[in-house]
């Protein structure tokens, strides 16, 4: 099981994520709403550990933006904010638990468990779209109108990355970092070759976006407009 954990206290945060890992959970760990949200939307996670008072995007507002991003990952709520209207206010975001500070462990592993058994049925489907174009991120299917294709594994990452961030120049060397990795960097113009193949796939496909490059930033993806081009 992959988690994300949302905590900006250095030493609590340290705690929990070993108290994690030496369950046998793996753990990512970010330390303010912003980078939160681009890993939580970019990320393939079994739940969220999900701190409210954070530096940058406070927890709520982090919450409501997935929520309205389309991501259904399950969240628990990890917080001193105590009050009755708090809770409340943490569920109304779409948080599936509430934990309040101080802890103990072992409520927060028996939570954590309850949510992780929850039937998948309840969770609703995420599915990103770009017009013709849909993508189910957790089945890893793409299709162009009612035409399932053939997405291979690079380029459906890529896709999905762009997806999740319509409209949204993406610079080359993020797009190599969050596709790639940040270890062995490959050859200088994989992200150029893959847009291209992908391009073809989905255009082959009678995909009616596009994918645009924005010269010396990187690429956005976007509905075609009549006499533009890709």
């Amino acid at each position: 099981m992959h988690l994300l954990l949302v905590e900006d206290d250095k030493a609590l945060g340290d705690v929990v994520r070993r108290g994690l890992e030496s369950y046998g959970y793996q753990v990512t760990w970010a330390r303010d709403g912003d980078t939160a949200y681009d890993r939580a939307c970019t990320g393939t996670y079994d739940a969220l550990i999900l701190d409210l008072m954070l530096p940058g995007l406070d927890g709520l507002a982090l919450l409501q933006a997935l929520r309205e991003a389309g991501v259904r990952t399950p969240v628990l709520c990890l917080t001193a904010r105590s009050r009755v209207e708090d809770r409340v206010a943490g569920l109304d975001a779409g948080a599936d638990d509430y934990l309040v500070k101080p802890f103990a462990f072992e409520e927060l592993l028996a939570r954590l468990r309850a949510l992780l058994r929850r039937p998948s049925d309840l969770i609703v489907p995420e599915i990103l779209t770009s017009g013709s174009l849909r993508l189910w991120p957790t089945d890893r299917q793409v299709t162009v109108g009612d035409q399932a294709i053939t997405v291979p594994l690079r380029e459906f990452d890529l896709l999905e990355f762009l997806l999740r961030h319509p409209g949204r120049t993406l610079s080359r060397e993020v797009i190599v970092e969050r596709i790639w990795g940040a270890g062995a960097p490959p050859r200088a113009n994989v992200v150029d070759a893959t847009i291209s193949r992908l391009r073809r796939r989905l255009r082959r496909a009678g995909w009616d976006g596009r994918i645009t490059a924005v010269p010396g930033l990187g690429y956005r993806i976007g509905i075609s407009i009549p006499g533009s081009a890709s």
